[in-house]
């Protein structure tokens, strides 16, 4: 089992500190569409499939990156993968994703805890 905590993330550009862009960080998979859920401390389950994350252009002097990315979505420990999952964005970055609008989690989630 992986323990993620994760700190706001607010780039798909990635690089640590400060966020250069404002792309929303989403993913879909199963047919769902899931935003990133920050300062959330949960353990990773197992692998579920593939996710996709689609581009993020917003950085100026950036390459033009129009490719849909793939990553492992995995489930979350004590919730449901139709409301939640976890995605491998770097080899260092988990993220947890829900399908709640505006990056929370739905009021019935419980058992993680905010930072």
């Amino acid at each position: 089992m992986v323990v993620a905590v994760l700190t706001a993330a607010c780039s798909a550009q990635g690089g640590g500190g400060e966020a250069e862009g404002d792309c929303a960080i989403v993913a879909t998979y199963g047919d769902r569409t899931y935003t990133e859920v920050a300062n959330v401390d949960f353990r990773v389950g197992d692998a579920l499939g593939t996710a996709e994350l689609p581009p993020c252009n917003d950085t100026p002097g950036a390459d033009d990156d129009t490719a849909v990315h793939e990553a492992t979505a995995y489930a979350v420990d004590g919730l449901d993968p139709r409301i939640a999952i976890a995605v491998r964005y770097t080899p260092d970055e988990v993220m947890l994703l829900a399908i709640q609008a505006g990056g929370s989690l739905p009021p019935e989630v419980k058992n993680l805890t905010r930072r």
